[in-house]
C-alpha cells in the first residue's frame, strides 16, 4: 500500500491519480497510523515551509515519517517534499526542517539572466534535467527529459553525493536527490506527463 501524506498542503489527489494511472492504489490519509502501516509513502507539498513543518507536527507525522525512514521503506517527497527533509530553510525566516538530508534551502537570487533575458521567481514551467546519479526510480529517463517545476527556494545539500540530478534556472540547482531508500524531487512527477509517470511506476515497483 502506497500512502500519501495529507498535512493540509499538497495537490494530493493529482499524486493519487497518478499512481492510479500506472496501476498503483494509493491512499491519501490523514492518519499516522496508517502511513505506519504502508509499505511506501509519499510527502507531497505546496506551499510555505513553516507552515508546512508546523501542520506535520500538529498532525502527528514527524514521527512516523522519520521511522517510515529510518525503516528502509521506500519513501518519496516531491516538491516542498523534498526541501522539508533537510535541516532548515530560509523561507520566511530560518526555520528548522527534518534534518534528513543535511543541507539548507534558499531562494534563488534576483536579477537571474538568461542571454538578454531576466528569469522570473518562482521558477514555473518545464525544464531540463542532467543526471548525477541514477536512482532506480528514473529508469527509462534520459538526460535533458523535460519535467515540471514550481518553486522559488532550491535545497543545498552538505553532501553533493545525494544529489540525483540538477537543472539549470539562472545558476545549476539540485533538482532531485537518492540516498538509500529516499528519493525527492523539486519538480512535479504528477504534473509532468509521461516522464513523471513513469517515475511513479518506477517507485510503485520499488
Amino acid at each position: 500500500m502506497i500512502a500519501i501524506i495529507d498535512y493540509g498542503m499538497g495537490n494530493l489527489r493529482s499524486v493519487q491519480k497518478g499512481f492510479e494511472k500506472v496501476g498503483f492504489d494509493a491512499v491519501v490519509t490523514a492518519d499516522p497510523r496508517v502511513v505506519l502501516e504502508a509499505d511506501k509513502v509519499v510527502l507531497p507539498g505546496v506551499g510555505a515551509f513553516p507552515d508546512c513543518m508546523r501542520n506535520l507536527e500538529e498532525g502527528g507525522f514527524i514521527e512516523p515519517v522519520l521511522r517510515v525512514i529510518r525503516e528502509g521503506r521506500p519513501f518519496l517527497g516531491i516538491c516542498l517534499g523534498l526541501q522539508l527533509l533537510f535541516t532548515e530553510s530560509e523561507e520566511f525566516g530560518v526555520h528548522r526542517g527534518l534534518d534528513v538530508i543535511p543541507g539548507r534551502v534558499v531562494r534563488f537570487p534576483e536579477g537571474m539572466q538568461e542571454g538578454e533575458e531576466e528569469l522570473k521567481v518562482p521558477h514555473m514551467g518545464w525544464n531540463q534535467l542532467t543526471f548525477k546519479r541514477r536512482a532506480p526510480v528514473f529508469d527509462g529517463l534520459s538526460d535533458g527529459d523535460n519535467v515540471y517545476f514550481v518553486h522559488s527556494y532550491y535545497v543545498q545539500p552538505e553532501d553533493a553525493g545525494v544529489v540525483a540530478t540538477s537543472t539549470n534556472y539562472g545558476i545549476e540547482f539540485c533538482s532531485s536527490i537518492w540516498k538509500d531508500n529516499i528519493v525527492a524531487t523539486q519538480f512535479h512527477p504528477e504534473k509532468s506527463q509521461e516522464k513523471g509517470l513513469l517515475i511513479l511506476k518506477n517507485f510503485g515497483e520499488m
